[in-house]
């Protein structure tokens, strides 16, 4: 393990910034626990010539715990449930910036 996989784990570990959560394969697949960094940054659109603040969730998840992800996967935080619309690794393949849409 690198030093950045290490402080991505430490990172995660943290109990004021990772949290638990469970992800499922195409929605449906057997529940894998997991920790994850949830962030919810609002993003602004345009629609009808007006600016529309859309809520949207982003998590950070380490590629070593979790290293097959896409479209259509779910991801339960507690009461949400996550649904992956796509994620990127980043540049040096430690984790995993996992976009989401919050199920209704």
């Amino acid at each position: 393990m690198d030093v950045f996989a290490a402080a991505l784990g430490d990172i995660l570990a943290d109990p004021h910034v990772g949290m638990d959560a469970v992800w499922r394969q195409g929605g449906t697949g057997p529940p894998t626990p997991m920790r994850v960094v949830r962030s919810s940054p609002d993003r602004v659109a345009s629609a009808f010539d007006a600016a529309v603040i859309q809520a949207t969730d982003v998590l950070t998840v380490a590629v070593a715990d979790l290293p097959d992800l896409a479209a259509g996967d779910s991801v339960t935080i507690g009461a949400d449930t996550l649904i992956v619309t796509h994620a990127q690794r980043d540049a040096i393949g430690v984790a995993w910036r996992v976009y989401c849409r919050r199920e209704p």
